[in-house]
């Protein structure tokens, strides 16, 4: 073989190799389309489940308030007076506590947008693909933050700030400085795994992770959920209360 032949060859082996590189990073960005629900049980590999939930490590005194406050609201629901949610008061849960469930949600994914699309008030993130986070400054405080994410090979990685701070999860407080951190990841075709990780250095010690799993419901179609009528309501004293009669 020549010179100019070998040359040649190996032009075309590398393009080859670059096209081979390309359709391995599309193939390893999986399809997420569809509509999930919470999964408790064995997520994908049963010797292999999700992490279980570490209380929050939130510094000092407020650790100790936010396990007094945990505990009063286990009596008050042993008493049947539950302090008020945002359920009573027709709230969205925001971000991350969406994501908790149990109500399914929708994901809708493009190639610069993937919209999740949860039932319980139509809440809808918007995860804006391939752009840089903005600061604080430029951003308006809201239930669901703004949202960037980027492909790392199979699993998508989203950068969440600008939370309100009464929008808590797992009633633990937060300042405007929180970020969360997601990590979802396909661990079978029908299991969805979302890693989530919530740094706020003035609150918490360290960073914390709670890992949720979904499982795929095929052929499933969010329906219209809107806090219409609410019967519950909170008294004086901040319990749930449901409105009897007219």
């Amino acid at each position: 073989m020549s010179a100019r032949q070998l040359s040649f060859a190996a032009v075309v082996m590398a393009a080859a190799v670059i096209a081979s590189g390309a359709c391995a990073q599309t193939a390893a960005r999986p399809d997420l389309t569809g509509s999930w629900e919470r999964y408790r049980g064995p997520a994908g590999d049963p010797a292999n489940p999700p992490p279980e939930a570490a209380a929050p490590p939130l510094k000092g005194d407020l650790l100790v308030e936010w396990e007094e406050r945990r505990a009063a609201a286990r009596e008050a629901d042993a008493r049947g007076e539950p302090a008020a949610s945002n359920v009573t008061h027709c709230i969205p849960d925001g971000v991350p506590s969406m994501m908790n469930g149990p109500f399914p949600f929708e994901i809708l994914q493009g190639a610069t947008q993937i919209n999740i699309a949860q039932e319980a008030y139509s809440q809808i993130r918007r995860i804006y693909l391939d752009k840089p986070q903005l600061t604080l400054d430029d951003i308006e405080l809201g239930f669901y933050g703004r949202s960037v994410g980027k492909w790392q090979g199979d699993t998508l990685v989203v950068d969440t700030i600008g939370i309100k701070e009464y929008v808590r999860f797992r009633d633990v407080p937060h300042t405007p400085d929180m970020r969360v951190t997601e990590r979802f990841r396909l661990v079978t075709p029908d299991i969805l795994w979302d890693e989530i990780t919530i740094t706020d250095p003035a609150v918490l010690d360290k960073p914390w992770t709670v890992t949720f799993a979904y499982r795929r419901m095929p052929d499933y179609e969010i329906i219209e959920y809107v806090c219409e009528d609410n019967r519950e309501y909170a008294d004086e004293e901040g319990v749930t209360r449901l409105r009897t009669g007219q």
